[in-house]
């Protein structure tokens, strides 16, 4: 099991409708991502368990592609991760990041 941890600086607050948010289930080749609204409009926090151990570098890529692309601040992510490929990391962040922006539990 590894476990990497990101915080960094935000400008850009996250629009919320809700203080948490989860999506996924954690299977072979998935993951489930937890949101929460637990910083200061100015960070935000991305939490890794994964079992498949080696993609610190494809992880770290992943994370900051998303972070450019959103409005994080605010916000903590907790990821755990059954093998997940990329683009499924990918689209599960964006639809944690929509479920709490919008209101989906």
């Amino acid at each position: 099991m590894e476990h990497l941890h990101y915080r960094q600086a935000h400008q850009r607050p996250a629009p919320l409708a809700n203080s948490s948010a989860i999506v996924g289930v954690v299977a072979s080749g998935n993951l489930e991502v937890l949101v929460e609204r637990a910083l200061p409009d100015d960070q935000y926090e991305i939490d890794i368990r994964t079992s498949a151990t080696g993609f610190a570098e494809v992880w770290e890529a992943v994370v900051t592609d998303f972070a450019e692309r959103g409005a994080l601040g605010g916000l903590r992510f907790s990821i755990n991760d059954g093998g997940a490929r990329p683009d499924t990391v990918s689209l599960r962040l964006a639809q944690a990041l929509r479920a709490i922006a919008e209101g989906n539990p």
